[in-house]
């Protein structure tokens, strides 16, 4: 008789929880949590590394350290005391000059301002040194100021004015464009071989047009008198504007956009409707459990799966495999009905079959394994053969057990 003990209640083991803790959650999702972190801080350090890395590879710009940048005569002037800003919006420039005593180079080699802006430009309060001007330019800021040839890159200009600083620089080099003027007021320096000057200074100094960018450049201005040249030329006040001017100089054309048709409180409307669609998601949406593990009836009967592997054999036409799942069954009985064992190949079992049976090997070798099926009556008249087959065997095997009791 045995004897059993009900368990108390600490001994009782505790019921397994469904509903899977946060930590076992974290466990799970340690993967995807660790890929996520990864991949913002990759995006990170990109966004920091391009940032730091962008390189000012604009014309004659004070940031731009190529040959074809100005930083090397904006470093030399700040160590002289000039305060150098650059600035891309007439507006800002014209901002920047107000308060103080200032110098403007302006150089515009696309010619972005047109002539309602070069009018406000010129009318600003400080000294102005356009660089290699455009036709339309030259004709608004320099009236009576003409083109007049080029001279060549290695071409060196001597100074032939009583400017002061002209007489400091004492030549020049680079590629300068040449102008002529017919304006009494105008002083022109450094005369080239077709009679043009490379620098025009008018109002007292107050306008210099100088025909030559390359000549500031970080590439040629320590060649000749360049460099003294642009210290005089800009380094005369406290303050020097560098301006480039940019796009975003162009005065808009054209209909109005969508953005300034589309009302001011459109945006904020907007944004408080997906927020609160995320919100009324979130709050909805279904919240999928824990899987459930549910034990599926797998008692199917042979008939079934046969029949269910026939019809697809049929459908697919495929014969030869049907016949060959024949075949497997077959061989098995027929190699444990003469005794053989079941990992016995097909030509063993072929060759013992027609030695017991008192059969052609050459047919029992075909019915076994060579024949194969074209049409549905073949197959079904092989089928026949298998079970004829097994009723010899099983003919003569049951002879020689009358024969030999």
């Amino acid at each position: 008789m045995t004897l059993t003990t009900k368990p108390t209640a600490e001994q009782q083991p505790e019921p397994d929880v469904a509903t899977p803790r946060l930590r076992t959650r974290l466990r799970r999702s340690r993967f995807w949590i660790i890929a996520a972190v990864f991949a913002i801080g990759v995006a990170l350090v990109l966004m920091f590394v391009t940032r730091g890395a962008s390189i000012d590879a604009a014309l004659l710009s004070p940031g731009n350290q190529t040959p074809n940048g100005g930083r090397a005569l904006a470093q030399v002037l700040r160590q002289e005391g000039v305060t150098v800003s650059e600035t891309t919006t007439l507006d800002a420039t014209l901002e920047a000059v107000e308060d103080a005593e200032s110098t403007v180079l302006y150089f515009d080699p696309t010619g972005l301002l047109d002539a309602e802006q070069l009018e406000r430009l010129s009318d600003a309060d400080a000294r102005l040194v356009v660089v290699t001007p455009r036709a339309s330019v030259l004709r608004a800021l320099f009236p009576g100021v003409s083109f007049a040839g080029s001279a060549d890159a290695t071409e060196v200009l001597t100074a032939d004015c009583a400017d002061d600083t002209a007489d400091r620089a004492e030549s020049v080099t680079g590629g300068w464009t040449l102008y002529t003027s017919t304006d009494d007021d105008t002083e022109a320096c450094f005369t080239g071989d077709t009679g043009g000057s490379a620098v025009i200074s008018q109002d007292d100094g107050e306008r210099v047009l100088l025909g030559s960018a390359d000549a500031l450049t970080n590439d040629l201005v320590d060649r000749a008198g360049n460099a003294a040249l642009a210290l005089g030329l800009l380094g005369g006040t406290e303050q020097l504007v560098w301006y480039l001017p940019s796009l975003a100089d162009v005065p808009v054309t054209g209909p109005p956009s969508l953005d300034e048709l589309t009302p001011g409180w459109v945006a904020g409307v907007t944004g408080t409707v997906v927020i609160t669609a995320l919100l009324a998601m979130i709050w909805r949406g279904r919240r999928f459990g824990p899987l459930v593990i549910e034990d599926l009836p797998v008692a199917v009967r042979a008939s079934e799966t046969m029949e269910g592997r026939a019809r697809l054999y049929q459908r697919s036409a495929n014969r030869r495999r049907a016949l060959d799942a024949l075949r497997i069954g077959t061989v098995s009985r027929l190699a444990v009905a003469t005794g053989l064992s079941r990992h016995a190949s097909v030509v063993e079992v072929a060759d013992t079959v027609a030695g017991v049976a008192g059969l052609d090997p050459r047919h029992v070798r075909a019915v076994l394994l060579d024949a194969d099926p074209t049409r549905d009556a073949e197959l079904v008249a092989l089928s026949d053969h298998l079970l004829d087959l097994e009723a010899a065997v099983a003919r003569a095997t049951d002879l020689t057990g009358r024969n030999h009791p």
